[in-house]
């Protein structure tokens, strides 16, 4: 079952399964796709590493800042994240660190 359609089958248990934690994402899998080199067939090596110091630093940073966040705030970004099948721990943490920018001002 596709995760969007899944989320809305169980309602609100999901709301609060996903934002209590951080999503589990298969950091390898996701690297192994974005270091294909479509063009060739071939993967580049150094991306791949790249990709995955990068995604395993967005893993560490979120469990700082994680519970710092709404919870609907980071069921938002974890839904829109799995929804667009980025499964990226560096898309997640871009998307909180976003939703944290366009906070409305409080007024004066």
């Amino acid at each position: 079952m596709h995760p969007a359609i899944l989320g809305i089958a169980l309602g609100s248990q999901l709301f609060v399964q996903v934002s209590d934690h951080i999503p589990n994402f298969h950091m390898e899998s996701f690297c192994k796709a974005v270091s294909e080199d479509t063009l060739v067939g071939t993967r580049s090596d150094q991306t791949y590493n790249d990709c995955l110091s990068d995604e395993k630093s967005a893993k560490q940073q979120l469990g700082t800042i994680w519970s710092s966040y709404s919870a609907s705030i980071r069921a938002q970004c974890s839904s829109d994240t799995v929804a667009l099948e980025m499964n990226s721990y560096l898309d997640l943490l871009d998307c909180l660190q976003m939703k944290n920018d366009y906070r409305p001002a409080s007024p004066k």
